[in-house]
């Protein structure tokens, strides 16, 4: 497993041990940081950041994008990893599109149910084809 793919596993099991321990995330991932074990990577902590600081946005797009299904319906493992992706396709440049869709499957792949990858292929592809009426204004931009 590649080390931005590891990243991101940790990134989303910080959104997902947040939201179900119902604990702020920034407070779970500072844990992981002074726990070091394993040590947080500076990508996981950008994903994690990226994904607080416009999940307004995020929430607001995957409600209107994932046809039938509230966020409040869908497991709680593709919820993560919907919101990782959508940060990574719309905020993030350094990672072709493709592959951020591709790594988010995978995760919904080996932690979530039989249904999640194709669920989450079809809104990633979705926000994927409407990207550039979706993507963010200089101002949203991450620091």
């Amino acid at each position: 497993m590649s080390a931005r793919s590891k990243a991101r596993k940790r990134a989303l099991d910080v959104l997902f041990e947040s939201e179900q321990r119902g604990v702020d995330v920034l407070d779970t991932l500072a844990g992981r940081i002074a726990a070091a074990d394993p040590p947080v990577s500076e990508f996981t902590v950008e994903l994690v950041e990226g994904v607080v600081a416009h999940r307004d946005r995020i929430d607001e797009l995957l409600t209107t994008y994932s046809q039938g299904w509230s966020l409040d319906r869908m497991p709680a493992v593709d919820r993560a990893v919907l919101r990782l992706g959508t940060f990574e396709l719309l905020w993030l440049d350094d990672v072709p599109d493709a592959v951020v869709v591709d790594q988010a499957v995978e995760l919904a792949r080996s932690l979530s149910t039989d249904d999640s990858p194709g669920f989450v292929n079809g809104v990633l592809g979705r926000l994927l084809d409407l990207k550039p009426m979706l993507a963010p204004a200089p101002s949203e931009s991450p620091d």
